[in-house]
């Protein structure tokens, strides 16, 4: 059994350094389907908070600082002016996203702390964790976001990140590994047809 393990993580390893272009994946618009579940004013301010999200992500594939720097401001401003009392939920799942939208501010404001961009980039980390949790708590109707994966983060710990497609743009390894990972889980809370 430890020949087949120690085997398997060099093939791994090959197959996620490798330089060959993958085919990137079609994806279909995603544009509103029917009514959304929750009101325009909580949707509108729920998409800033994924633009920015998705901002920051971008700024840490570029290894820009500066940009990290700006979008993580913007990020903290849309997470605190999110239109929670908006939501059409139960009051305990109100609370339960506001406690997660005070998360995503708290850690965003923690990462502007961070010396060094692999600092910066766990916090990242606990961001993405933090937005994701946010995401499931409201069920955010306006489009399909995936979950993405990486093994080979923070010496092979792992880390996640959110997309807004299912292409791989690694956030984490963006020098070495740029399209590193998988999909590990999918949220689609759009209305069905």
């Amino acid at each position: 059994m430890k020949k087949l393990i120690l085997y398997a993580f060099p093939i791994y390893l090959i197959a996620c350094s490798s330089k060959e272009e993958k085919p990137k994946p079609v994806e279909v618009p995603q544009t509103p389907m029917t009514q959304s579940s929750n009101s325009d004013a909580f949707n509108k301010s729920f998409a800033l908070l994924l633009t920015n999200y998705y901002g920051l992500k971008d700024a840490f594939v570029k290894e820009d600082t500066v940009k990290i720097k700006l979008l993580a401001n913007d990020l903290i401003k849309a997470s605190d002016s999110l239109k929670l009392g908006d939501l059409k939920a139960e009051p305990a799942l109100v609370e339960t996203a506001k406690m997660n939208a005070k998360n995503v501010s708290d850690e965003t404001k923690g990462l502007l702390g961070e010396v060094g961009i692999e600092n910066k980039r766990k916090s990242f980390q606990m961001i993405t964790s933090d937005v994701y949790d946010l995401l499931r708590v409201v069920k955010y109707d306006r489009e399909k976001i995936y979950m993405q994966h990486c093994p080979m983060a923070f010496e092979n710990k792992g880390a996640d990140w959110l997309s807004n497609t299912s292409e791989i743009v690694n956030p984490y390894i963006p020098k070495k590994m740029l399209d590193c990972g998988e999909v590990k889980d999918s949220v689609d809370f759009r209305p069905k047809k």
